[in-house]
């Protein structure tokens, strides 16, 4: 029995970054199952969806123990379902999972990040997922209830002890707590985070460029960003209403506050800014998505930018961005900003900026 693998991914045009200060190389578009996988989309869909992912060279897929229509772990059964299905070589394609929010059990040690959860948490999500292990494992918020010595011991449990992972990461934490982990890790020995998934588009930008800005400095953090598209604002799909198709119609409930927002001053001034960056994308010879897809990955600080596709031709549309890329001059750049009228301040650095 030949024990060659025979490969199967090809890279096409995709641009490939280290993941933080990692050896780890990720796409930097990535496909995830947040509110899709599970939820509004089960069966053959998802394993089209990956498959389409994958021609287009995309090698990092993200999931969540919390993903799915009831909060149940639900995507993370359905990826796994299409994973085995579509049987890549497991050395090919970085695989994400996250741990905090439970499955909707009700006994109170299935949820949070104490050593138990954490640890079994992971193991469960495995289970779900039919893999031996995954890349990464992210905290999917802080923990206010368990202490950080105890959140940074768990992580290095999976990593070091129990071979589940082989780095772990954050999701919406502070940078001072991404700090805290990451010297606590030092003073013991113990393994740091090497990745933040944060919220990261044109509309939300202050905690991405500026409070994480020392940790690009001092430790080459690395971010997975989610929402890139505004959950769908910058497609211009909401130009004209909310379509009975889109995303914030199938979660009324979870979008009743933006949906709200968008009626607002603030929300119409926002598609009237939709509207003038189609007009620079259409001069590009792009889609208004594919240039916000752009303008996320033309931040060098961005590892990953995560995709969420109900349908192929959605991952058909976004991964028009890798071409749309190298157009971005300093030149248009500029014209972006214009038009966004939204870049935070710099912190204060009182001339001694390097």
């Amino acid at each position: 029995m030949s024990s060659v693998v025979e490969s199967k991914f090809d890279p096409k045009d995709m641009v490939f970054r280290h993941l933080g200060p990692s050896g780890l190389k990720v796409s930097v578009l990535s496909l995830g199952g947040w509110l899709t996988y599970g939820g509004t989309q089960k069966g053959n869909i998802v394993k089209d969806c990956l498959e389409a992912a994958w021609n287009h060279g995309i090698n990092f897929f993200d999931t969540a123990e919390v993903y799915g229509k009831q909060a149940n772990g639900e995507s993370e059964v359905e990826m796994g379902n299409a994973l085995k299905e579509l049987a890549w070589p497991r050395d090919e394609y970085v695989l994400s999972t996250k741990i905090f929010f439970g499955t909707g059990r009700k006994e109170p040690n299935t949820r949070g990040l104490s050593k138990k959860h954490v640890v079994e948490g992971l193991k469960s999500s495995l289970q779900r997922l039919q893999q031996p292990y995954v890349d990464i494992v992210l905290a999917h918020r802080p923990d206010v209830g368990t202490p950080m010595k105890e959140i940074v011991e768990g992580f290095t449990q999976c990593i070091q002890n129990l071979n589940m992972a082989y780095y772990w990461g954050t999701s919406e934490w502070s940078a001072v707590q991404i700090m805290e982990a990451t010297q606590i890790a030092e003073k013991y020995n113990l393994i740091a985070p090497i990745a933040e998934q944060p919220q990261y588009n044109a509309f939300h930008r202050e905690r991405f460029e500026v409070e994480f800005a020392p940790l690009y400095e001092q430790f080459k953090y690395g971010t997975t960003i989610w929402s890139p598209l505004a959950s769908g604002l910058l497609t211009g799909k909401y130009n004209d209403g909310i379509p009975e198709d889109s995303r914030f119609a199938n979660n009324k409930s979870f979008f009743e506050g933006t949906i709200k927002a968008l009626q607002s001053e603030e929300g119409k001034a926002k598609i009237a800014k939709v509207r003038k960056l189609t007009e620079v994308a259409e001069k590009l010879g792009g889609s208004v998505s594919s240039l916000a897809l752009a303008w996320c990955i033309k931040n060098e600080n961005v590892s990953t930018v995560i995709l969420g596709a109900t349908k192929v031709s959605q991952i058909e549309e976004n991964c028009k961005a890798i071409q749309l890329l190298p157009k971005l001059t300093p030149e248009v750049m500029e014209d972006i900003e214009k038009i966004l009228d939204n870049k935070p301040a710099e912190a204060p650095s009182f001339g001694r900026k390097r």
